[in-house]
């Protein structure tokens, strides 16, 4: 055994590297596996976003795995140089080699994709008004915070139609109300049949004596003509998973009295303006979730989120995802949230306005549809596959 050992540390360039293959896969598989949950919020590759734009490019070919399988190969590389350090020094020598040469290409290859032209349809533009309410979750669900987001939101909407907006975009339950209420009672609704401007309402729905976390894409007559509703809801949070065991145990965290139900998955919301592509909140994390909507036609991105339970650090991290699903599906981006970070991202993953946290704020900027499908919007998650067959084949070849 001390003389395998010996030749396989020494001599087998090939078992160091069939190594880091196993271990990219590994990594791969189980984040992936974790994201097929409730409670995925995090990957490796996010680690990279929102700065690293050039190596984020890579994400359009397989998805964030890509970037991830990119950080544990190049990591793995050099761990195994630093096993035979002093002992081979030509094994050690390509190691750091291979390593070096992988952080230089991959990024070369981010690059000559983040240079590409942007090409823009200049006639289908859609100049989007975003409101940031900042509504404190302290007071959302009580009196006083109705109050301040119907006078916020129809001040904001107001103004931003006075803008000639095309589009007005509301965070996730911007008024935390039924929709047939706000329809029925509100000055917001009052304000849509007067300025006839498209609005995006994030509010509650009503589904099977339930309610649901709902986008309602209503046009500028006021009628309804699409509803998004959400289809991660956050555990504990929006709902009790295993409900019939523990719901007699867990106090539910989140405020309201109702329980909300999930949407869909095949759900698709329609605007005047096109397909779009619709996550609230949690839903950023999950990128398939993304990619479906893509698959399937849409043509920008609009995500709404409230965010106010947190610190900056959160919704600094729920804004690197959102730049990561506009890489992946090559689309326009538009977010807003109720106390930040609102954003424009372009397709490559610019961000082109950023909100401040915690203030009031309005915002008009221009999006544009697209119908390209990148490899990711294609094919999915296809490296990991390739990895795990690859590694099955390398580990049976070794044995």
């Amino acid at each position: 055994m001390g003389i395998k050992k010996k030749t396989w540390l020494n001599n087998n360039l090939f078992q160091s590297i069939s190594r880091v293959v196993f271990g990219v896969a590994v990594w791969c598989l189980l984040e992936l596996l974790w994201n097929q949950g409730d409670l995925w919020w995090t990957s490796l590759s996010y680690t990279q976003s929102p700065n690293n734009l050039t190596i984020l490019q890579l994400t359009k070919l397989s998805g964030y795995s890509t970037v991830t399988a990119a950080i544990v190969a190049i990591n793995g590389i050099f761990a195994e140089s630093i096993f035979v350090l002093g002992v081979n020094k030509k094994q050690f020598s390509l190691l750091i080699l291979t390593g070096t040469l992988g952080i230089i290409l991959l990024h070369l290859g981010g690059f000559y994709l983040y240079k590409q032209p942007l090409i823009n349809d200049l006639s289908k533009e859609i100049n989007v008004g975003i409101i940031q309410g900042n509504i404190p979750n302290t007071i959302k669900l009580y009196a006083s915070g109705w109050r301040k987001a119907i006078e916020g939101y129809t001040n904001g909407y107001e103004k931003l139609s006075n803008q000639k907006v095309d589009l007005i975009i509301t965070p996730e339950t911007a008024l935390p109300f039924d929709v047939e209420y706000i329809i029925k009672n509100s000055s917001f609704y009052s304000a849509i049949l007067k300025q006839k401007v498209p609005v995006i309402l994030g509010a509650f729905g009503s589904e099977k004596r339930s309610y649901t976390n709902s986008l309602f894409m209503m046009t500028e007559t006021g009628n309804i003509l699409s509803r998004f509703d959400k289809v991660k809801l956050v555990p504990l949070g929006e709902y009790i998973p295993f409900e019939d065991i523990l719901g007699k145990i867990i106090n539910r965290l989140s405020p309201l009295d109702s329980r909300l139900i999930a949407g869909t998955s095949d759900q698709i919301f329609e605007t005047p303006f096109g397909q779009a592509i619709t996550g609230i909140c949690y839903e950023s994390a999950f990128s398939e979730h993304f990619r479906r909507q893509a698959n399937a036609g849409g043509q920008f991105i609009i995500t709404a989120s409230n965010n106010a339970h947190y610190s900056e650090i959160m919704p600094a991290q729920h804004h690197a995802q959102d730049v990561i699903r506009a890489i992946e599906t090559d689309r326009w981006m538009a977010r807003a949230t109720n106390t930040g970070y609102s954003a424009i991202v372009n397709p490559k993953g610019d961000t082109l306005w950023i909100s401040e946290m915690n203030t009031y704020q309005l915002h008009q900027g221009t999006i544009y549809p697209r119908n390209s499908q990148t490899l990711y919007v294609k094919w999915g998650d296809w490296l990991t596959i390739i990895l795990t067959i690859l590694s099955g084949i390398l580990w049976i070849i070794d044995n």
